[in-house]
């Protein structure tokens, strides 16, 4: 059985796609900007973010203006994930400490091997990448494919 991780797509001051694993009780969370590609060739920026509430993987509605981070929230993706290999040979944590996260997700959009590398020399910024596996692809875009919210089905009109 795997821990939760969720996409909240999140129409702020810019477009990003919030991507969060859950680690110890509590949401770890990358704001990547050009979102998830399918594409193991293309290595998208995702800037570590503070930590948020187990709670918010289930926020989808406006962030009232005024607000740090005013704007509308979906929930793009959600489903389980499993680091590789299985957390009983490195803790979680301990594998962001050192900069390299290896794990598989089992969501409605996103399957399969993806990875968390951290820039060298940088502390908040890291590369999301997808795995060469089954579900890798060089041609499908899965964010214009499926834009809309897998809870809802609502779309954010992007900026």
């Amino acid at each position: 059985m795997g821990r939760l991780y969720v996409i909240q797509k999140h129409a702020a001051s810019t477009l990003r796609y919030d991507f969060r694993l859950e680690v110890d009780g509590t949401l770890k969370s990358w704001a990547v900007p050009k979102g998830p590609s399918l594409n193991p060739t293309h290595k998208r920026l995702a800037v570590q973010v503070e930590d948020h509430d187990i709670e918010y993987a289930d926020f989808e509605g406006q962030i009232s203006e005024g607000r740090y981070g005013a704007g509308q929230v979906i929930i793009w993706d959600k489903g389980t994930y499993e680091p590789i290999p299985p957390e009983a040979e490195l803790p979680i944590k301990r594998r962001l400490e050192n900069g390299l996260l290896e794990f598989r997700l089992c969501g409605e959009k996103l399957k399969g091997r993806w990875r968390l590398v951290r820039i060298k020399g940088k502390k908040r910024e890291w590369l999301l990448i997808k795995g060469a596996d089954e579900y890798a692809s060089r041609t499908r875009d899965v964010l214009q494919e499926s834009p809309q919210s897998v809870v809802s089905g609502s779309r954010i009109q992007d900026k």
